[in-house]
């Protein structure tokens, strides 16, 4: 049996949506595939959020090869996360299963970061626990 996919979307998947994709990878695997996508791109993804992903929790998103991609870029998914509509949500040919509500720290120091990743961690672990 396969495992089911799962897509974290946002508009331009440079932070909260790869940080989940992160987390989903290196928390999950087991359970789901986690991709992240959003309906623009950035040239690279947010470089705050890499940095303290590394420090914080050791994981490298820029050389586990993660980078910014389009939804039609990414496997059709079975579920579909949205990390938050107070940006503006994007339109996926779909409803969305889950909206997560998190607020982007784009442009916030870093204990806010550090919030709102703690806070994708434990919706990963959540949604891992749901899923198996």
């Amino acid at each position: 049996m396969s495992k089911k996919k799962v897509a974290f979307i946002c508009v331009h998947n440079s932070c909260r949506s790869q940080i989940a994709e992160a987390f989903g990878k290196h928390l999950a695997s087991d359970i789901f595939e986690s991709y992240s996508a959003g309906t623009e791109t950035k040239p690279q993804i947010n470089q705050d959020a890499v940095r303290i992903m590394k420090t914080s929790y050791g994981i490298d998103m820029e050389a586990d090869g993660q980078y910014s991609k389009l939804i039609r870029d990414i496997p059709t998914p079975d579920i579909v996360i949205s990390m938050g509509c107070n940006v503006g949500c994007p339109f996926i040919d779909r409803p969305f299963d889950d909206n997560w509500g998190l607020e982007d720290p784009t442009g916030k120091n870093d204990e806010a970061f550090k919030l709102v990743i703690e806070e994708i961690r434990k919706k990963i672990l959540e949604l891992k626990k749901n899923a198996s």
